[in-house]
């Protein structure tokens, strides 16, 4: 159930209880700074004491709404290089299968219309050359993972030995991706906790070894956080952003056992927008991230 809608019913029939209401938005993963804006535009109202819970969904999604963007900033094609595309996360968000998936997206395939949330269709598009980098060098399984969805997608993949030096890897694969005229390089980074500064510090290397092939890459360097863990999201994204800087994020298992607030929480405090959701298992169930449908049918 939308999280707004379970508010209506929690305060159906009866005054609605400020401190109540209050933590229900923070259960949210809506962060405290969104939720006293809603409360002091609802309290602000003339007759307040006389508010329905129709007034509080309607004020919630207006203050939301102003934080989101209104439309989300596409992933294109560079002319003459490589768009280089770095998606790092804590263990267990599901970048690899991320990867497979924005991989599957720009490819060519698109997604397909599935009635999800926040997702957005394309009915054509033109189909890109994707190359992936296995830079998850830390865990043999990765490699496999990935390598198997490479096949599955007919796509190359780059890899090297267990524990081989991933800025190193992403160096060579960005020489590959040059010198093939591959349209867009996704590297896969091993999980970390992004309170080890000595592991984010690799990623920083990473960073650097891309920016000897193209000062400018990584063109996007994308977070996958797992919408299920709330608060803690948040606080991934401001380590992960101090360190080098999103573009974005990739924000998974938005398939109803996520509540989403979490996005707007990033995007309230960080100013990083959300650029993909996925929503199951499916390759296909990953689209853009759409704030009018997001509004509308997650809250």
């Amino acid at each position: 159930m939308k999280f707004l809608e379970a508010l209506a019913q929690q305060f159906a029939g009866k005054p609605i209880d400020w401190d109540e209401l209050e933590h229900g938005l923070i259960r949210a993963d809506l962060g405290v700074a969104l939720t006293t804006r809603i409360i002091n535009k609802l309290q602000e109202r003339e007759a307040w004491s006389l508010l329905g819970i129709s007034d509080v969904i309607k004020v919630a999604r207006e203050e939301i709404s102003i934080d989101l963007p209104t439309e989300t900033k596409p992933i294109q094609p560079i002319s003459g290089k490589p768009n280089v595309v770095l998606l790092v996360g804590v263990n267990g968000t599901g970048k690899t299968t991320s990867t497979a998936k924005l991989a599957h997206y720009l490819g060519g395939t698109g997604s397909v219309p599935s009635g999800k949330t926040g997702t957005t269709r394309r009915s054509s598009l033109q189909r890109h050359t994707v190359l992936l980098a296995a830079a998850d060098t830390f865990r043999a399984a990765a490699i496999e993972q990935l390598g198997i969805w490479a096949k599955r997608l007919g796509v190359e993949m780059i890899s090297g030995e267990y524990g081989a030096d991933p800025a190193a890897l992403c160096y060579d694969a960005h020489e590959s991706a040059t010198k093939n005229k591959i349209d867009f390089l996704i590297c896969d980074t091993a999980g970390r906790l992004h309170t080890k500064s000595n592991l984010m510090a690799e990623l920083q290397k990473v960073k650097r070894s891309l920016a000897k092939k193209d000062p400018a890459a990584p063109h996007e360097i994308l977070l996958v956080v797992d919408a299920t863990t709330g608060g803690n999201a948040l606080s991934q994204a401001r380590e992960f952003h101090q360190a080098l800087g999103l573009t974005g994020l990739i924000v998974t298992k938005l398939d109803g056992s996520g509540k989403g607030g979490i996005v707007v929480a990033i995007q309230d405090e960080l100013k990083i927008p959300t650029r993909f959701i996925g929503t199951g298992e499916k390759i296909d169930d990953f689209a853009p991230f759409d704030t009018r449908k997001f509004v509308a049918e997650m809250l």
